[in-house]
């Protein structure tokens, strides 16, 4: 586990009949949303996704909420509600289901099927109770209430959670198209009766709350896709989300309309798209969509390929095809469509594809010279209508980075609420609603847990550290034989590096300083652990002075 948020704070005892809000994810970051409430004894957890790592986290697999402040209350959780299917909603629940098979899992029918066949990859049969926008269900002393939501995959939905401490609501991920491809408009209706009801607190996405205006419908896309497809002489590329299901809809359109065949590429995108198409979410032109295979005795301009690899992932099917060592050959005359929006922090690892296919000589269309993907996050006027229709007493902003945050907490404060009712806050804080107010009430140690391979939690960030240097300052492995008696060098040392320049005599400039610095020691009679501090501490000195390098230095002692 890494770094801890904030030091521990008592949290005061709940009150009775009160509503414990904790955030465990989700809030300055694009991920591992997770939020659980506490109430009468009983808790309900919204979400369990996870975080994908940077380029300054070498090694890592995914980031997981860090849940140990509730870890031993896991046989108080009612119920895990999830607002949709995407992997920074879901993509933790293995992980603790690991802990806690039993936990019922409440969601819509794409999400617990997406949740289903992930969890069958770990082995884990979970509890799964399906609900529909308009239904209600409940969990303990949790009334729950459920309300469709538009996002960039299907099925979403939002929670209304009925307590005696109150009415919250939370909107998970969401948008307010108009026009959506699949007819199934956010519920503001249903939003409006819950205003006149009277919402104790709203907790909403802030992805786009810095972003003017309202998002762009998904059905504004189609031209610009069709003329992709009607002006690409050769084969065209889609790479998108794995779960973007109304995206792929488009692009199996657009293919059967310009008389091509689809293949999928990638097992979360064979996987998912098989599931939407057997649930009903995809429909499938007649013949349109073969097997990769199948495309081969087809000219270029008969092809489109359906892959993942929209973020720049090293082992994806795109990033394959820029490096050249993917079966599928991408050239002059081909079109690749990145079907996505950038996520922060993918930037460099996106361009670096982008370059390499253009390189190849193949055009890439992506949302930066074209009109091919939208957001699917509510903008700043869509939050403000949401805000005006709700009418909420109190307000915490949620899914997004800091700036996310605060732009959405200064769109509630525009609307009339009052600034002391718009709550900002960070993973790890504690609200509790209690008697119509809403107020922070603690704030618990929040980390990092890394998923390292098969390892959980063992991965530290000064291990990252040093990876980092490993990679970016090299290592220096070097051998000493030391007389014991007098703590002398009886022959010069050995080294080993990497990372540096190959020239035998790089390292014969710090012989003397080693020799210096043992020689000041000597009197002291150090043992063998403090000769090797010694010899990493003036290696690294006089390698960040005369290299303004800082590397790992291996020391190996042997007395003589």
């Amino acid at each position: 586990m890494s770094r801890r948020s904030r030091s521990r704070s008592p949290l005061p005892p709940l009150a009775s009949e009160a509503l414990r809000v904790i955030a465990l994810g989700g809030l300055g970051e694009i991920g591992r949303n997770m939020t659980v409430f506490e109430h009468r004894g009983a808790l309900l957890i919204v979400d369990c996704g996870v975080l994908f790592p940077e380029e300054h986290q070498p090694g890592i697999d995914l980031i997981l909420p860090d849940w140990s402040a509730v870890r031993d209350r896991l046989g108080e959780v009612s119920a895990i509600v999830l607002t949709h299917g995407h992997e920074d909603h879901i993509g933790a629940l293995p992980y603790l289901l690991r802990e806690r098979a039993d936990i019922p899992i409440i969601g819509s029918a794409l999400t617990l099927a997406l949740v289903a066949a992930k969890l069958d990859e770990h082995r884990l049969t979970p509890t799964l109770i399906e609900v529909a926008a308009g239904q209600s269900h409940t969990r303990g002393p949790f009334d729950l209430e459920f309300f469709a939501v538009n996002h960039s995959i299907p099925d979403g939905l939002a929670v209304a959670i009925r307590t005696t401490a109150g009415l919250v609501l939370h909107t998970g991920d969401f948008k307010m198209d108009q026009f959506p491809l699949d007819r199934r408009r956010t519920d503001l209706r249903g939003f409006a009766r819950l205003g006149e009801e009277g919402v104790d607190l709203l907790l909403i996405d802030s992805t786009n709350a810095d972003v003017p205006g309202f998002t762009t419908s998904e059905r504004e896309l189609g031209p610009a896709i069709e003329a992709v497809f009607r002006t690409t002489a050769g084969k065209v590329v889609v790479s998108s989300f794995a779960s973007h299901i109304h995206r792929i809809q488009q692009i199996l359109d657009a293919s059967h309309t310009q008389g091509r065949k689809a293949a999928f590429v990638g097992r979360s995108m064979v996987r998912n798209m098989t599931l939407a198409r057997t649930l009903g979410y995809l429909t499938v032109p007649d013949e349109v969509v073969v097997e990769p295979e199948d495309l081969e005795s087809l000219p270029p301009h008969q092809v489109t390929l359906i892959c993942t690899g929209s973020q720049g992932e090293p082992m994806a099917a795109l990033s394959r095809m820029a490096a050249g060592t993917h079966p599928i050959d991408v050239g002059d005359g081909d079109t690749v469509l990145l079907a996505s929006s950038l996520i922060p922090g993918n930037e460099n690892a996106i361009y670096r594809v982008i370059n390499a296919l253009t390189d190849r000589g193949a055009h890439v269309v992506h949302k930066g010279n074209a009109n091919v993907h939208v957001s699917g996050h509510a903008s700043a006027g869509e939050l403000i209508y949401c805000y005006n229709i709700i009418e909420p007493r109190h307000v915490l902003p949620v899914h997004g980075e800091s700036r996310h945050l605060r732009a959405n907490a200064d769109l509630a404060v525009s609307t009339g609420i009052p600034a002391d009712n718009v709550l900002t806050a960070t993973n790890g804080t504690v609200i509790d609603l209690h008697e119509g107010r809403a107020r922070t009430t603690g704030q618990i140690p929040i980390g990092l847990i890394y998923v390292d391979g098969r390892t959980v939690g063992g991965t530290t960030d000064e291990l990252l550290a040093e990876r980092r240097t490993l990679g970016e300052e090299g290592v220096v492995t070097v051998t000493v034989l030391i007389d014991p008696d007098t703590v002398t060098l009886t022959e010069d040392p050995d080294f080993i590096a990497r990372g540096f320049a190959h020239d035998p005599a790089t390292f014969d400039p710090v012989i003397p300083v080693i020799v210096a610095a043992l020689r000041r020691a000597a009197p002291r009679r150090p043992d063998r652990r403090t000769i090797e501090k010694i010899l990493i501490r003036e290696v690294q000195q006089w390698s960040r002075r005369v290299h303004r390098r800082t590397p790992v230095v291996i020391p190996v002692v042997i007395d003589a």
